[in-house]
């Protein structure tokens, strides 16, 4: 099989793929009609014809992976296809063509869509204030700790600690600091989740809140998060939840009737909206009625005329956090998915996400070990440590899995956990994807012990083949010099 070179060594002088319109029969040559600055001479593209720049373009995108292509466990960030429909409906000339300056007469339609996607998400997760503007979940998380501090500053109650346990996603520590807290770390207990008795100890009245990621990044259920939550608010605190694996809690469990105070939810996770590539995302923030007027404006209100509008009025606010009003093309997106799968369907989506992760431990605890030998949610967290005897690391069998089509799942996460691989198969994948997935993880165990050299050396079926990605990342070379 012939390999077709790069586009730029297809170049021939005076090869053309489009016909540009022909200039102004005025006179006027193109360095009259653009910028001097926007002029060079220096650009040495090439000239190809159009085939041959849709063939580059095409085999690039052959390249790619995606959820289109085929499954993406990578745990905790629920990468989960996204219907068709969704797309049609973020397509709409009327939802799409909009401009967020236009006045509110004219986005009318708009405007009743993001007041009920509040409602819609408020009463998902048991919370009575909902803001959409967060652009991802990092910025909610931020955001909800934000009000936190606002509503303890506005009562002249100054705590500076946040107590975060250690099975908690990577990012609350960073965001604690942000808002100029200082993190204490608590410990999980030997069946997986927070230890309660830790979390008593670190109480007090410095203390201004407690972050908690429910389920854990161990894929377990915290089964005292409300003893949790009592103690917080026994000492003044409040609970911020990271809402990030709402997936496994969809119609079963509504996180603000535990007692939590502030949440954010990745609307790229749970609710199926465009994930990947930087973006866009968006963090639904969920917030208390005790938190509600610090959420950040605008605000879509009832309007005089008993329509929609948008509002600042609100004294207390933490002010903006985005020019507008969020990602706008993501939250139809999330609307549609909520409504066309209505109440059943959501429950449908935790009850069958949960089941393919213990399907998964199941199948492969004979294998890989497992930290904690009980029931998971959403995902299941296995450790590489028997394959590390062998000298084969985690990283190594992501690497390998590669070779059989699939998408590694996330590594070395959490980091309480040795080796770790942290597997999530969302409620997408069917049986006999799981049967495929779960063939060649027994595969590359089996591997390992007889030729792990295969491993060590994987992936050994993509154009490129082991990269040095700590140079790669410190280092990138993203120019394309041609041969002289």
């Amino acid at each position: 099989m012939t390999t077709q070179p790069p586009i730029y060594e297809l170049s021939s002088p005076g090869r053309v793929g489009v016909d540009l319109p022909a200039l102004p029969e005025d006179g006027r040559e193109l360095a009259d009609l653009l910028p001097a600055t926007e002029l060079r001479d220096d650009l040495p593209l090439p000239e190809v014809s159009q085939i041959d720049v849709v063939r580059h373009y095409v085999r690039l995108s052959q390249k790619n992976f995606s959820i289109d292509t085929d499954m993406y466990p990578l745990g905790s960030c629920t990468m989960k296809y996204n219907p068709k429909v969704n797309e049609l409906t973020g397509r709409l000339p009327g939802l799409a063509a909009v401009h967020p300056l236009q006045a509110d007469e004219q986005v009318q339609g708009c405007l009743e869509l993001l007041s009920g996607l509040e409602e819609m998400i408020g009463e998902i997760a048991g919370f009575p204030a909902v803001s959409l503007q967060p652009a991802a979940g990092a910025q909610g998380e931020f955001v909800g700790m934000m009000l936190i501090r606002a509503q303890q500053l506005r009562r002249e109650d100054v705590r500076m600690k946040v107590l975060i346990p250690a099975s908690a996603h990577g990012t609350n520590p960073a965001t604690a600091s942000m808002c100029g807290y200082e993190s204490v770390s608590i410990p999980n207990g030997p069946d997986g989740e927070v230890d309660i008795e830790a979390v008593r100890a670190a109480m007090g009245p410095d203390v201004a809140a407690v972050m908690m990621t429910v389920p854990n990044t161990l894929g377990l259920f915290e089964s005292r998060i409300q003893e949790v939550c009592d103690l917080a608010h026994a000492a003044g605190a409040l609970v911020y939840c990271d809402g990030a694996n709402m997936n496994a809690m969809l119609g079963r469990v509504r996180p603000g009737n535990l007692g939590i105070d502030v949440m954010h939810l990745n609307l790229h996770k749970t609710f199926s909206t465009p994930h990947g590539g930087g973006g866009p995302g968006a963090g639904a923030l969920c917030a208390s009625a005790e938190l509600d007027p610090y959420l950040p404006v605008p605000r879509v209100v009832e309007g005089p005329d008993g329509g929609f509008a948008r509002s600042s009025d609100f004294p207390h606010s933490i002010g903006r956090i985005q020019g507008h009003m969020g990602n706008f093309g993501n939250l139809v997106r999330a609307y549609t998915y909520i409504r066309s799968l209505g109440a059943e369907g959501l429950r449908e989506i935790a009850d069958i996400a949960v089941l393919n992760a213990n399907y998964l431990r199941v199948k492969l605890q004979d294998v890989y070990d497992l930290p904690h030998d009980r029931i998971c949610m959403h995902e299941v967290v296995f450790s590489g440590r028997r394959q590390k005897a062998h000298g084969v690391r985690t990283l190594d069998i992501a690497k390998r899995l590669i070779d059989f089509g699939f998408h590694p799942p996330t590594v070395y996460f959490p980091l309480i956990v040795e080796e770790a691989l942290m597997i999530e198969p969302t409620e997408t994948e069917s049986r006999e994807t799981l049967d495929r997935f779960i063939a060649a993880m027994r595969t590359i165990a089996a591997e390992v012990e007889t030729d792990p050299q295969r491993s060590l050396d994987a992936p050994l079926s993509t154009p490129v083949g082991r990269l040095d990605e700590a140079t790669a990342a410190r280092k990138p070379d993203l120019r394309y010099v041609p041969p002289a």
